[in-house]
């Protein structure tokens, strides 16, 4: 299996479509992409994708796949960035990280923040589990990361960025799919899929948000990760409840509606090491609410 795999995949998920990849993303011919692709299908053992007359679906196994398939993407970035810094140590550098998914929300914006100022400083990127964040954090290994408050780490200094509110996921055709907004009493009883340990501060948000209802409700399926989360959503025809961000990533059988009442929220954070003293991260806490602000101009992020 070779990157250039990952990357072919990766982009044909993201367009829900050979031909569209081929010709937008990847400026190769159709044909060698759905060779590429059955080759890298080949090399998993298992089916990534269903080919119809409306695109391309991923299968359960697809959906996995991608997101470890982004991860090693990200990682590869990350040593490659790593190189640079090693040959250049004169040049300014700031390793900057992610909570899986939320990169595609605010990476543009920072990224466009630092390279004003710095245009010269090599940037690293990460995208990880919350914890494994404020772990990297705490190490030294990142300058500051877009997580969860995670209650283990007492040396962060962490500020808000948004709070994202919980919506409830469910199968296309599930019976609420037609409500504007779901009643979370009309989910007892249903197949009700969390999150598990690997995201902490989410669950716990979750939990007393159920517990608040005294609805009773305990989870049929823990998930890892947002692709996962899909995976069993459709497959059970349960429901989950996740931060709003995850609608970027939802396949055409899975959909989103907001709960009526007062919905939960969990926060968005940056974190970083009260002990960072550098005059880059200074310089990018400096511009935050510029960060904010354009974010939320963009894609509508809930302050």
């Amino acid at each position: 299996m070779e990157l250039r795999h990952l990357r072919y995949f990766v982009a044909v998920a993201e367009e829900g479509s050979l031909t569209v990849a081929a010709e937008r993303r990847l400026h190769t011919a159709q044909p060698s992409l759905s060779r590429q692709m059955r080759d890298l299908e080949y090399e998993v053992g298992a089916q990534l994708m269903v080919r119809s007359a409306r695109g391309i679906e991923l299968t359960a196994a697809g959906r996995v796949f991608l997101d470890h398939a982004r991860l090693a993407l990200a990682q590869v970035e990350a040593a490659r960035e790593a190189a640079r810094r090693a040959a250049e140590p004169t040049k300014p550098s700031f390793a900057l990280g992610f909570l899986t998914g939320q990169e595609m929300n605010w990476l543009p914006e920072a990224m466009r923040i630092l390279h004003d100022d710095l245009p010269n400083m090599q940037v690293t990127i990460s995208s990880q589990y919350s914890p494994d964040l404020a772990d990297a954090l705490m190490r030294g290994k990142l300058d500051v990361a877009f997580m969860r408050p995670e209650a283990q780490a007492p040396d962060l200094v962490y500020q808000v960025v948004t709070k994202e509110p919980l919506v409830a996921i469910l199968p296309s055709d599930h019976r609420l799919a037609a409500d504007e907004a779901i009643d979370p009493h009309d989910i007892a009883g249903e197949t009700f899929i969390s999150v598990s340990k690997t995201a902490p501060t989410l669950r716990v948000v979750i939990d007393d948000y159920l517990e608040q209802l005294h609805l009773g409700i305990r989870p049929d399926h823990e998930v890892d990760n947002i692709a996962m989360a899909m995976s069993l959503v459709a497959s059970t025809r349960g429901v989950a409840l996740l931060p709003a961000y995850v609608r970027n990533f939802m396949p055409w059988s899975v959909i989103s509606r907001p709960m009526k009442g007062e919905a939960p929220t969990i926060d968005l954070v940056i974190g970083y090491h009260r002990a960072n003293t550098s005059p880059t991260l200074t310089l990018f806490l400096s511009r935050l609410d510029e960060l904010i602000a354009r974010v939320s101009g963009r894609w509508g992020v809930a302050g």
